[in-house]
């Protein structure tokens, strides 16, 4: 698998400059045996070394060379010099040199060519063999593209990642699995990207970007023996994966001209966040970033655009392990303030008849269900027929729904338990049981609005105004609310009224 193996091969790279500290010793010969170790764990990841000499308490390592190579890209990285010198603590201080190249040369395609740089770079290790604990801080460490060769042609440009300020921990442990636990603490990183594209007329990709104090966690699990040829059993391996990274602002201009267009503008986030959790038992992910502001503006286009978020955020967590006892849910996703500048709103609304409040978009969901299959296992999946469904329902909760826009608000909360014994009233899914309150302000004069507009003929809202009186009770001045409820026995109720 291509994500792993360049992962792996991420890991060593990061072993040199990553770490913690411990009270027990290790040797330099015994820090040296553990990388080869880690770097030789699957077989399409090859190791060669020049040379391995000891002189007093220093192992210099010279020309060392990781190949990883799959049908779809082959991936290398080469070191001149590593030195591993024992303090006289038990710990072993490693050196390196301040440039590397990597390379990728993709399945009958281009070759790319990165250079890796650093500087001030101190790392400690120390632990004990089965588990080296490193300790890093490192003025600056880069990432910069070297060329692309691609048959007769060269390219070039100025591409760079710049980490300054970096200092953290990083502990693997090797027994019938490898164990990889990490912090990192990244005060500033600028992106530069300047290119000019070959054989084109002043066609060009230009951009820049910062992002401040990145504090970085994860804590890796994998198998010795996980084969990386089959992917499909990535999820049942026993590979686990517990990381993510917070940060408190990032920025980013960019200036593109291709085939004919140009277009140039900026983003920025405040405070932000992504953690993750994949193993056999659960998948979850949470994005969450403040503060987004999107300016841009382009040849083919008549007019700035602005948008902004006060805040975006997605996030789930769903089991998949088959289960005996029903096993906890949850979706969301918060889209709030969404703002755009009134030249959009004059394309929209130009005679001025809608509000132009900042539109929020929330859901949020949550409950159980009792996985019925390991959802990630290729062959149970191919038993599931017709419609059977995977899993089987047992509660299901809207926390949260707030939809405002033009006016309008649209709220609502409930909740629902299912009743397995009861596969026929709503298959294929358990019979439910509770109720869900709905409330909207300003439904009406939304629709007068949209009349005004000629988006919708008056004679059209009609059949909406209608159904609205069927279905909600006036609760105030353009309020209504309306609560839709199972019982148990499996009537369907709208404010009271059977529909079912």
């Amino acid at each position: 698998m291509a994500y792993s193996m360049k992962m792996r091969s991420a890991v060593c790279i990061a072993a040199l400059v990553a770490g913690g500290a411990a009270q027990a010793d290790v040797t330099a010969q015994e820090v040296w045996d553990n990388w080869k170790e880690q770097v030789t764990l699957y077989q399409q990841t090859k190791l060669e070394v020049g040379s391995e000499e000891t002189s007093g308490d220093t192992l210099v390592v010279s020309e060392f060379v990781v190949t990883t190579e799959t049908d779809e890209v082959t991936t290398a990285y080469s070191i001149d010099e590593i030195r591993f010198t024992e303090q006289g603590n038990g710990s072993v201080a490693i050196t390196m040199s301040e440039s590397y190249p990597i390379t990728f040369t993709p399945a009958g395609g281009a070759v790319i060519t990165l250079e890796g740089t650093q500087s001030g770079l101190e790392v400690i290790v120390s632990g004990d063999p089965d588990e080296m604990q490193y300790a890093v801080n490192a003025d600056s460490v880069a990432l910069a593209l070297k060329d692309v060769v691609d048959g007769d042609v060269t390219f070039t440009g100025d591409v760079k990642v710049s980490l300054s300020d970096i200092s953290g921990n990083y502990t693997t442990t090797t027994n019938d699995v490898v164990e990889i636990d990490y912090t990192l603490n990244i005060p500033t990183t600028d992106i530069i990207v300047d290119i000019q594209v070959p054989g084109a007329d002043g066609e060009y990709v230009t951009g820049g970007g910062k992002i401040e104090n990145m504090d970085m966690t994860g804590a890796v699990t994998m198998p010795v023996d996980f084969d990386l040829e089959n992917p499909e059993d990535f999820m049942t391996s026993g590979i686990s994966i517990d990381g993510g990274y917070t940060l408190s602002g990032a920025s980013y201009i960019f200036d593109i001209n291709a085939d004919g267009e140009q277009m140039a503008g900026s983003v920025s986030m405040g405070e932000s966040s992504l953690s993750t959790v994949i193993n056999s038992d659960v998948i979850s992910y949470d994005a969450i970033a403040e503060n987004i502001a999107l300016n841009a503006t382009g040849s083919e286009v008549p007019f700035p655009i602005e948008v902004s978020f006060a805040k975006y955020g997605i996030g789930f967590e769903t089991p998949i392990a088959k289960s005996d006892e029903p096993k906890d849910f949850r979706l969301s996703f918060d889209f709030i303030d969404l703002a755009i500048n009134d030249m959009i709103w004059g394309m929209i609304d130009p005679g001025n008849v809608l509000p132009r409040d900042p539109a929020t978009i929330q859901l949020a969901l949550s409950g159980s269900a009792k996985p019925l299959i390991d959802l990630m296992d290729p062959q149970q999946q191919r038993e599931i027929k017709g419609d059977n469904l995977p899993f089987e329902l047992n509660t299901l909760s809207l926390e949260n729904l707030k939809v405002a826009i033009a006016g309008a608000l649209l709220t609502g909360a409930g909740d629902f338990t299912f009743d397995a014994t009861d596969m026929q009233s709503f298959a294929p899914m358990p019979r439910p049981e509770g109720s869900v309150a709905l409330q909207v302000n300003g439904l009406n004069q939304l629709i007068d609005n949209l009349i005004a507009m000629g988006l919708i003929p008056e004679e059209q809202a009609m059949g909406p105004r209608m159904m609205m009186g069927m279905f909600a009770r006036t609760t105030g001045d353009d309020q209504l609310e309306s609560t839709l409820e199972v019982n148990g026995e499996g009537h369907v109720l709208v404010n009271g009224q059977r529909v079912k």
